[in-house]
């Protein structure tokens, strides 16, 4: 196994950044070369790119471990020079893996599972770029657009403040039809005929953001969109995660073929 950090200069985001790369082993002295699949790991805010312990899944399933920092930008492209998350993630980054590592070159083999504001980034990032991602794992997912959508200048959720938000999602008072509501993404998706990526969401029943999660899981029903919702005891925390992370990675690469 190989475990990588890389830099390299993103013209997203015009500087040197650096991301964390997972490989599994080479194959056996008399094993036939198997494909290598590729899962973007999304950290949560105030988090940062790292493992998340599950090493020995993505050797079994032959699955390359990809993780960027999203620093605290929820994984969009913010309105200021410099601040382009959603483009580096689902473009420039998977252009230079594509380039470097022969990874993510098919949406079939490509995967995007996040936490919290990861939840939040995997879905938007997988409905921005359908033709990239064909799976996304959501865990306890920062569907927050329609509670900062009422935010005021000055005002506060008790997480971040006002402007914090603006900067992440542009005009709050016009950010439920805007592309950072993953809402948006699906109907328009839907519209043109695109298929939309296999999602899987899940969210702890003491969780702060269950309401949320349960709103895009009755969205997502209503537009008929296929899509796997699970509920159990749990909360915001990483022993839910660290409970839902194998499922999830088990439901995308367990019994699928290159």
């Amino acid at each position: 196994m190989a475990f990588l950090d890389v830099e390299f200069y993103s013209r997203s985001l015009i500087r040197p950044v650096t991301f964390k790369m997972f490989l599994p082993n080479d194959p056996r002295e008399g094993e036939a070369p198997a494909k290598i699949r590729t899962l973007f790991l999304l950290h949560g805010y105030t988090g940062a790119a790292g493992l998340w312990g599950h090493e020995q899944l993505a050797e079994k399933y032959r699955v390359a471990l990809v993780m960027p920092n999203g620093e605290n930008a929820f994984y969009l492209d913010g309105i200021s020079t410099g601040h382009k998350y959603a483009s580096f993630l689902g473009q420039e980054l998977v252009e230079y893996l594509r380039r470097t590592f022969g990874l993510a070159m098919r949406r079939e083999e490509t995967g995007i599972c996040g936490l919290s504001m990861g939840g939040f980034g995997a879905l938007h990032t997988a409905l921005a770029y359908p033709e990239t991602f064909g799976m996304a794992g959501a865990m306890s997912s920062a569907l927050i657009v329609h509670e900062v959508a009422h935010l005021k200048p000055g005002e506060s959720n008790g997480v971040a403040n006002y402007e914090y938000y603006r900067e992440c999602f542009g005009d709050l008072g016009q950010v439920e039809e805007s592309d950072a509501n993953p809402e948006v993404l699906v109907d328009r998706l839907k519209a043109s005929g695109r298929a939309l990526p296999e999602i899987y969401m899940c969210c702890g029943t003491e969780d702060f953001l269950l309401e949320p999660n349960r709103s895009f899981h009755r969205f997502l029903t209503d537009r008929e969109v296929p899509h796997i919702y699970k509920e159990s005891s749990g909360g915001h925390d990483g022993v839910f995660w660290g409970e839902y992370t194998p499922k999830i990675m088990e439901w995308m690469f367990g019994s699928r073929q290159c």
